[in-house]
Formats: structure tokens, C-alpha cells, sequence
């Protein structure tokens, strides 16, 4: 197969199939006639390996760790739990960050809606950001 054509066959583009041939997640043969790029089933399976690990969360280091191991006879499904317990782990912290930062945004525009507009004078740039939380204590009052 060409680069088209396996990039039709795994549901990706082309650019996609030149990018994990760069970073040697693909061993295509060269055709000795005109020296094009052959890809055949097996990088046709890697590369839909590939696309379904990148869209699970998965790194290209981690993609090519992974490929690693399956070329040494090694399963790497211990490891592919394990890193994907922690990044379920991190997913999930990042998740709670986002909506304690949804919670602040909605208070401040709930704030903002009754707080005139105010000049920058030397003491202050945008009053809005700086006295959003005024009504409120402090964290550090509060630690």
C-alpha cells in the first residue's frame, strides 16, 4: 500500500501515516522502482494501534513503548493498566480543577454584573479581577 492508501484504510490522513513512519512506529519497505514507500498489513495494524491508543490517552512514547514490547514477545498490557490507571488518576484531579475554576468564573461574572467599570489610576488595572472576591473571606484568613 501507499501512503494514501493506508491512510484510507486506517481512517487517518496521509500526514498521519508520514509522522508515525518518521518516528519509526511504521517499517515500510521501499519499492525498489521508484523508490516510493510500501506499507503492508502489518503497519496497517499498528497504525490502527496506534489511532486507537492516541484516541484512549496514550502518548507516542508510550504508544512506542508499548509496540516495543509486542515486537519482544512481551505483553505490555500490565504496563498499558498501569499507565493508564494514572492518567485515569491525573484525567480526573484536572477534571475536579476545572470545575472548581467553572465555579470561580461563574461567581466572578455574577459579581462583575453589578461592578461599575473602572479606569486604570495608578492603583489599580482592572477592578474586576481584582476585587471579584472581595465580599468573600480570604484563603488565607481562612487557613
Amino acid at each position: 500500500m501507499k501512503v494514501k492508501e493506508i491512510a484510507v484504510s486506517a481512517g487517518v490522513n496521509p500526514d498521519t501515516v508520514r509522522f508515525y513512519t518518521r518516528e519509526r512506529l511504521l517499517k515500510p519497505s521501499r519499492n525498489p522502482d521508484n523508490n516510493y514507500q510500501h506499507y503492508d498489513a502489518e503497519d496497517l495494524r499498528r497504525l490502527r494501534f496506534a489511532r486507537k491508543a492516541r484516541q484512549l490517552g496514550f502518548s507516542l512514547p508510550e504508544i512506542r513503548q508499548i509496540l516495543d514490547q509486542a515486537d519482544d514477545h512481551h505483553s505490555p498490557c500490565p504496563m498499558v493498566r498501569d499507565v493508564f490507571q494514572q492518567r485515569l488518576a491525573e484525567v480526573e484531579r484536572e477534571i475536579g480543577e476545572l470545575q472548581q475554576l467553572r465555579k470561580r468564573m461563574k461567581t466572578a461574572l455574577v459579581a462583575w454584573q453589578d461592578m461599575p467599570d473602572g479606569t486604570p489610576d495608578g492603583r489599580t488595572i482592572c477592578r474586576l479581577i481584582e476585587h471579584w472576591d472581595d465580599s468573600k473571606p480570604s484563603k488565607q484568613a481562612e487557613e
